[in-house]
């Protein structure tokens, strides 16, 4: 029953996903990469939403509330201020531009080798750190859910390879052969499902806690765990408070306002009303995340206690432990749903930056659109294969699989949000400026990373990550202004408007932005 739940709702998605997607013109960039420039507010927010909520972080988040508490809800809260801020600030400017890719901004205000470079660097995270671990995460829980192991009759790591490369066979059938709009749908209705399910793990987990009882099961975590109800984390902990200033709201403004695989949604949007609407709903649900990520992980603390060996079984363990038989194919599928979503539409990004960034811009200039959508299908299935390659290898991540993710992930968010930012807010500061702070950002963190981590073993003689990348950030920005001080660009840069899109905004965009800044804060000081 549970595998017939599971193929039925998986089937199903698919089919709605291909109906819905089959007039879409994917022969031409912006039908392929960018769904037409059709997507409603609400298929935007349905897909920025499953496109974030991933294995990597329902898995990877809940491990690291299994350990640390409620603290590590900063990672879900504070990315709706980020979001609010690229909805109000930088989507405009990106739909005046009528840009398909971020590193085309770039090209524009500085020169193709910037776009170039920054490029390489989405892509060398895309294949080295952001795709393998998806796959990982979502083959743990799934072999971890479902006893793979047992099942096949075979060791954990060999279920492991085989449950990575089922993922990652079908993710890449719908991210390189369906376009973004196939991503999209599958996403939105995904998304659905995910937020039902994932609201029944903490509302069953509650109820096995107070014997029943929702009101009893939340007051004997918070009377057996005071600790984990602390939002302010000590300078010991994986998140110290002052962090949340600091690197914490660049890493979320880089995610939400200049990753590729994130904005393409937006950039996508058929207008830029809807475009802020999507980023807007997200946002509001992207405050009650915390119920998904982090709760389940305290409840897991409160069952299991320290006899777990690894923090990332955690959910899993508890899905397993407190999900009624009947409910579980439904979950596998939405949670498989979840996987392919995040998989896939980093997969459709990086084929896009291939084939619009690098393929047509050092390869054939005169490549016909169709010939571009092409060379970037084939760098996907190259992507694809190298991806599934590399994640079984990524097992015992140090710091749990989120903390990995996002500690690495500096090694080129900072430095690509550095000259965004400064690329928007000066018009005289030269492409080579951006050239030194990208690879200054780069190699300086690299080098941070391999003294803390592997020469002096985190012994606490540096800062804390987040706050070294803040550090970056205003060093890198400073290099950029006094070069463009004193070597600026001859003729200032200027925007010209694409008329792609309607650029009108959204006359609710600045309320309902304070309203979501509001919440956040709230939420703080009534958990510190």
């Amino acid at each position: 029953m549970q595998l017939i739940t599971f193929l039925g709702f998986t089937i199903l998605v698919a089919i709605i996903s291909y109906v819905k997607s089959k007039k879409t013109a994917e022969g031409s960039s912006d039908g392929y990469f960018l769904g037409g420039r059709s997507l409603t507010g609400v298929v935007i927010a349905g897909s920025l939403l499953l496109t974030n909520l991933s294995t990597e972080q329902i898995v990877g988040l809940n491990g690291a509330a299994f350990k640390e508490g409620i603290l590590v809800m900063a990672w879900e809260v504070i990315a709706a201020i980020a979001m609010v801020i690229t909805a109000i600030f930088l989507l405009p400017r990106y739909l005046k531009g009528g840009i398909t890719t971020i590193p085309q901004f770039l090209e524009r205000r500085y020169d193709k080798m910037t776009k170039t470079i920054t490029s390489g660097l989405f892509l060398s995270g895309y294949v080295i750190i952001l795709l393998p671990i998806v796959l990982y995460s979502g083959a743990l829980a799934i072999n971890t859910m479902f006893e793979v192991p047992e099942l096949l009759g075979v060791s954990k790591t060999t279920a492991l390879w085989i449950t990575v490369w089922g993922i990652g066979i079908i993710g890449s059938i719908y991210a390189i052969f369906g376009g973004l709009k196939a991503v999209a749908v599958s996403d939105t209705i995904n998304a659905v499902g995910l937020l039902i399910g994932g609201l029944l793990i903490p509302f069953f987990g509650l109820l096995a806690v107070g014997d029943g009882s929702l009101s009893d099961g939340i007051s004997t975590l918070m009377q057996s765990h005071p600790e984990k109800f602390i939002a302010v984390g000590s300078s010991k902990s994986d998140i110290p408070f002052g962090t949340i200033f600091t690197g914490m709201l660049l890493v979320n403004l880089f995610y939400w306002g200049t990753n590729q695989a994130i904005i393409q949604r937006a950039l996508a949007a058929k207008n830029l009303k809807e475009g802020q609407k999507g980023l807007i709903l997200a946002s509001f649900i992207k405050i009650l995340g915390p119920l998904i990520v982090v709760l389940p992980g305290i409840i897991a603390f409160h069952m299991f206690g320290d006899t777990l060996e690894n923090s990332d079984e955690a959910y899993p363990m508890l899905v397993t432990k407190v999900l009624p038989a009947a409910w579980v194919g439904f979950f596998a599928a939405v949670l498989f749903g979840a996987i392919l979503s995040s998989f896939n539409s980093a997969l459709n990004s990086s084929v896009t930056l291939f084939g619009i960034d690098i393929y047509k811009s050092h390869f054939k200039a005169d490549a016909t659109e169709r010939e571009t959508v092409k060379a970037g299908k084939r760098f996907g299935i190259l992507l694809a294969i190298l991806s599934m390659c590399i994640a079984p290898l990524i097992a015992n991540a140090p710091d749990g699989l989120f903390g990995y993710l996002q500690k690495v992930n500096g090694c080129y968010s900072i430095p690509i949000l550095t000259i965004i930012v400064v690329g928007y807010l000066t018009k005289y500061v030269p492409a080579i400026a951006a050239k030194i702070a990208i690879v200054s950002g780069a190699v300086l963190y690299i080098g941070y990373i391999i003294l803390n981590e592997i020469i002096f073993k985190d012994e606490g003689l540096f800062p804390h990550f987040l706050h070294v990348m803040a550090i970056l950030f205003v060093f890198n920005v400073l290099i950029m202004l006094l070069i463009g001080k004193y070597k600026p660009r001859k003729e200032a840069y200027y925007q010209h408007y694409t008329k792609q899109v309607d650029i009108t905004p959204w006359k609710h965009i600045n309320t309902l932005g304070i309203i979501v800044c509001i919440i956040v804060i709230s939420i703080y000081i009534y958990f510190s």
